[in-house]
């Protein structure tokens, strides 16, 4: 399952990535960042019965898929499958509360870095 294999090779984010120890650019602004989080519409394929929820923005069948990724550019976390109706703040507030899912949350200090669809 993805749970088991996309995860964190540092779970608690206790150190500061390299890519962002090595670039002036970067550091110290982005230092206690642990992940960078967004999501994308995918087409969907649903049956008809279900259609409604699915339908995007866009008026077509869409899923609303978040990723989180690290600042080597790897996956950490994925949640796919919501509905194209649910707005990003909902996905991941549902990632966040679902301790199954095993979200990668940050410590006291630390944050994700987000696009004005997640506030």
């Amino acid at each position: 399952m993805a749970i088991d294999i996309i995860k964190s090779l540092d779970p608690e984010f206790k150190g500061v990535p390299e890519e962002i120890l090595r670039d002036s650019r970067y550091m110290p602004h982005f230092k206690d960042c642990i992940v960078t989080i967004d999501g994308v519409h995918v087409k969907a394929s649903i049956p008809p019965e279900d259609q409604v929820p699915y339908i995007g923005r866009k008026g077509i069948l869409t899923q609303n898929i978040m990723a989180a990724c690290n600042f080597d550019l790897q996956f950490i976390f994925a949640c796919a499958g919501c509905k194209g109706t649910a707005h990003d703040t909902r996905v991941f507030l549902s990632a966040l509360r679902n301790n199954a899912l095993n979200f990668p949350k940050p410590p006291n200090g630390k944050y994700y870095l987000v696009d004005a669809g997640y506030l």
